[in-house]
């Protein structure tokens, strides 16, 4: 019997290990550097706007799908348990510390203790190690105490040994008390149940829905056991002794069928009600931790998992697995098949296949594990069935599966793919393409038979068709080759090589598909066709419009019409059989599959539309499209965090809107934040709660008040304001996911107030300083224009002055002029005079001998003398010559005649003779006397001048005629 005994063991931890499934949902790890937490994370829960919380070492810590935020407790004790009512509230518990969270008028969380509440005498306590709400209640469990919440109070509960457990299922509220065995709260009492004892001496762990009328219950060390009105027995499982062994720290609910189970040692399980398990999530599977602590489904049905060190998320209702064939290696996939129930997968180091076994046509759920096909160590290019038999392309050659073993068909050259002739069954010819060309393979006898290599081109062709009796064939630096074969199919009979000169936008980056019963030509700007009447491509009439002037690496058609695509790294399908808006057709891009699909040998396999296969770099991914586009769930929006950023943050909305003191979706449209003008630079925090679909989403904002449109889509969850002006603003924000679908828009409103500077009573001042200086202004500038017209005035005045000393300077030019014009006359005048008188002399000198000795002609010659005489003594010449000497000389005549009337006549010539400065003999010979009687006439004048001998005569009679 122990032989049997050890053998079924053997065979459950064997079997226990073969049956997990073969698709891994995608596991994303969160360490404690990535929420800046503590380590362990003792219970999960979420509330109705989606967001998690955690109850970990330093404090609750919330995560909203992009960012984390931790809040401590007053003691900073560790948070054992978390709970959220319908209210919003979230119940801690922590050690010797109970109360919840619950936002303020800013919406950020709040501790509220609710220790006060408690009895005086019971209000010391150890860890809270588990809640439970049932209809507005609250409990606590402690392992010494159990607190019951309810209408503000506290009512206490002891054990009669210790709390173990609590938990609800049903709506009964179930506990553990070691002594007693389980017990049922009804009508406020705790009454025993079918396990009135503890006959295990183990702790129960969960209490789960079984049936209609039956219970599972979990313990920690003992495994499963059944629970109903009369009895309470061990579920029998082939993986109980493993259960025991990894110890079941708690469990949930998944389905109506299966079960999560979270354990000490060996990570997660997923189990159906028979036992059996699902799946198996460990290290092995990409878990950071096998020592789980808590476990949790979101919404969304998805597991959280609480780990002794971090936190797990596994998109377990995700549509998109990833399969490894080699687990070990992980090595790349380059082409997958199923063939008689197998699936087959070429990686880079060999084929692999797995026998399919699952009861679900999501074949990923298959639970047997993969083997390698023998013989096929290397580059696994492609495979392909024809005529009912697998041929596998090879870096060695050809090679044809049969029996889970590879039989080579030649073995070189290496060999990309198979192409058939004929589109009848069995095809009796079929082409391969090769590292050195193209390669005939016949098929007789149930046999292939290597016709050899054909003749007449020696390049690699790695993508290949044949069509209407033409084989297609793309070169991804070359261009596109048509090719006709000899009717022996020995050689090429008709090769054509078509380039950029033929229509194709380049000669580079060329792949050649058949779609839609044509041949079309995936390039680096977007699908071409070939055109039978002009020779040349041409931009596909029916897939450009669609897949626009973007880069394709792959085409592929599955059986329902529907096109798979590869562009950049990026898959995609162009569904036809989900029309969207007045298109025919929906483009659905798989963003989670992003840089993760084989770059060069891009490969997707369409079975059907649970399970396609795309190949990666690390494994095989598998796509449940159904599942995919029916897990399409309404996506949403949440405001996280509003803070005023500046020399110190402050946080102004902490990612909760209340109304009525409850937790809103939206803020209340009567309440608007006001901030002061120095708070007028904020950060702003937004997210989406589908955690499973974090790399589809993309974020759109708008400040309205500010921003005049909205932003381009973008994954960025932040955004900050810098100095925004006063004014009353509303932050938009809305998101939408990789099929077009739109979140609604959530909103805040907030106005920053006017600056101190900015208030009417400033504005008054700011008027009353403007108008001051206006006047001011104003004052100064009548001053400035007053001293500019003075000084105009000044100007003008010097300028008259300027012009008349300009005019008198011109006028005395003028009358110097005249005056030495007049002084020539006087000059010539009295030269002319000094000469008549010479002259006159002259005359009467000669003429005094003819007197004396012409008796005759005395009488005549007195006459002329006479004559002379008068002549000598005319005034005519003086009187002219007085009226142009006073002229000149300021009335200088005049002025001696006033001043001194008793000058007589010949005074008055020899006064006007010595102011024009002539010399003693002039004067005589104008005054026709002798010089000495000009000497006596001179002193004379002095004398009727009464000036003395010593002083100039010339100068006084200047003097005298220049005095007014």
């Amino acid at each position: 019997m122990r032989h049997i005994y050890l053998i079924i063991i053997i065979f459950s931890f064997s079997k226990l290990y073969a049956q997990n499934s073969i698709g891994i949902p995608q596991i994303n790890t969160y360490s404690n550097l990535d929420y800046k937490g503590g380590t362990q994370n003792w219970d999960i829960d979420q509330d109705k706007n989606g967001i998690l919380y955690f109850a970990n070492n330093e404090g609750l810590l919330s995560f909203d799908g992009r960012h984390w935020k931790l809040y401590a407790l007053p003691h900073r004790t560790i948070v054992r348990s978390v709970k959220i009512d319908a209210s919003g509230k979230i119940f801690v518990g922590a050690q010797d510390e109970l109360g919840y969270f619950f936002p303020d008028q800013s919406g950020s969380l709040k501790f509220h203790s609710l220790k006060n509440r408690i009895p005086a005498k019971d209000r010391q306590f150890s860890d809270v190690w588990e809640i439970v709400i049932i209809k507005n209640e609250v409990f606590f469990r402690t392992t010494d105490k159990i607190f019951h919440l309810r209408d503000g109070s506290i009512k206490v509960y002891k054990p009669e040994s210790s709390w173990q457990f609590i938990g609800q299922v049903n709506g009964k509220l179930y506990a553990q008390d070691m002594a007693k065995g389980l017990v049922v709260f009804e009508n406020n009492n705790w009454k025993s149940t079918v396990f009135k004892a503890n006959p295990i001496h183990d702790y129960i762990t969960s209490i789960l829905n079984y049936s209609a009328d039956t219970l599972l219950v979990t313990t920690l060390k003992s495994g499963l056991y059944l629970m109903g009105k009369n009895f309470f027995i061990r579920k029998q499982s082939l993986y109980n002794l493993a259960f025991k062994s990894n110890r079941i720290y708690k469990a949930i609910t998944v389905n109506n069928n299966w079960y999560a189970v979270a354990t000490s040692a060996a990570g997660c399980y997923i189990m159906d009600k028979k036992g059996e398990i699902i799946q198996q999530f460990s290290s092995a599977e990409g878990l950071y931790k096998n020592n789980l602590r808590s476990i949790f489904m979101d919404k969304n049905r998805n597991l959280w998992l609480g780990l002794d060190d971090g936190i797990n998320f596994i998109a377990f209702n995700n549509a998109i697995k990833y399969i490894y064939p080699d687990k070990e290696k992980q090595t790349s996939s380059y082409c997958s098949l199923i063939f008689e129930n197998s699936l087959y997968v070429g990686t880079s180091n060999g084929l692999f296949y797995n026998d399919l076994q699952s009861n679900n046509k999501d074949l990923s759920f298959s639970r047997q594990d993969f083997k390698q096909v023998g013989n096929t160590t290397g580059q696994v290019w492609s495979m392909t069935e024809i005529n009912n038999k697998l041929l596998m392309g090879h870096e060695d050659g050809a090679f044809v599966i049969e029996n889970n073993s590879a039989k080579q068909l030649y073995e070189s050259p290496g060999t990309w793919l198979f192409e058939p002739l004929s589109s009848s069954r069995p095809s009796s010819s079929i082409i391969a393409g090769t590292y050195t060309g193209l390669q005939s393979i016949d098929y007789s006898n149930n046999q292939f038979i290597n016709k050899g290599q054909v003749k007449g081109l020696n390049e690699p062709l790695r993508f290949l068709i044949a069509y209407k009796g033409v084989l297609w064939a793309s070169h991804p630096y070359r261009g596109v080759y048509r090719m006709k074969l000899s009717s022996d199919r020995k050689r090429i009979s008709e090769t054509k090589l078509f380039t950029d000169k033929d229509g194709l936008p380049s000669s580079l980056g060329n792949y050649a598909a058949k779609i839609k019963n044509r041949i079309v030509i995936a390039t680096t700007k977007g699908i071409y066709e070939f055109n039978d009447k002009t020779q040349r491509f041409a931009p596909s009439s029916f897939l450009g419009p669609i897949l626009k002037d973007n880069v394709y690496h792959y085409l592929k058609e599955d059986k329902v019409g529907n096109i798979w695509f590869i562009s950049y790294k990026r898959a995609g399908v162009l569904d036809f059989k989900k029309p969207s808006g007045n298109k025919n057709y929906t483009i659905v891009f798989f963003p989670e599959l992003n840089a993760q699909v084989l770059a060069g040998f891009e490969n997707i396999y369409p079975f059907d539309e649970e399970n396609v296969f795309i190949g990666s770099t690390r494994g095989l991914i598998h796509i449940n499209y159904k599942k995919y586009i029916q897990n399409i769930k309404p996506i949403n929006v949440t405001l996280s965090l509003i803070k005023v950023s500046g020399k110190k943050d402050s946080i102004i909305y902490g990612g909760y809107f209340l109304a009525d003191n409850k937790i809103q979706s939206q803020q209340n449209t009567k309440e608007s934040v006001e901030l002061t003008h120095d708070n007028n630079s904020l950060h702003l925090e937004y997210s989406s709660t589908l955690y499973e679909q974090q790399n589809n989403i993309e974020f759109s904002y708008q400040l309205s008040g500010f921003d005049h449109d909205w932003s381009e889509w973008s994954s960025k969850s932040e955004k900050d304001y810098t100095n925004l002006p006063r004014g009353n603003y509303i932050f938009k924000v809305k998101a939408r996911n990789n099929l077009g679908n739109e979140s609604r828009t959530v909103t805040y409103s907030f106005s920053i107030l006017p600056a101190w500077y900015e208030s009417y009573w400033v504005y008054l001042c700011y008027f009353l300083v403007v108008a001051g200086i206006i006047y001011l202004l104003s004052q100064w500038q009548k001053r400035k224009h007053a001293k500019e017209q003075e000084y105009i005035k000044y100007q003008y005045q010097v300028e008259i002055e300027r012009n008349e000393n300009e005019i008198v300077r011109l006028k005395n030019e003028k009358l110097e002029s005249e005056v030495n014009f007049k002084n020539k006359e006087l000059a010539t005048t009295s030269m002319h005079l000094i000469q008549n008188n010479k002259l006159i002399s002259k005359i009467k000198e000669e003429l005094a001998p003819l007197l004396r000795d012409e008796e005759n002609g005395a009488e005549e010659l007195k006459k002329v003398i006479r004559l002379l005489n008068e002549a000598e003594k005319s005034t005519a010449d003086w009187e002219q010559f007085a009226i142009h000497f006073d002229h000149v000389h300021s009335n200088f005549i005049s002025k001696l005649k006033a001043r001194f009337p008793n000058l007589s006549s010949n005074d008055l010539k020899l006064c006007a003779y010595l102011k024009i400065n002539l010399s003693s003999k002039e004067m005589a010979q104008l005054l026709s006397i002798t010089i000495r009687a000009v000497e006596v006439s001179r002193y004379r004048l002095r004398k009727k001048l009464q000036i003395s001998s010593d002083i100039n005569l010339f100068d006084y009679l200047i003097q005298v005629t220049s005095q007014n």
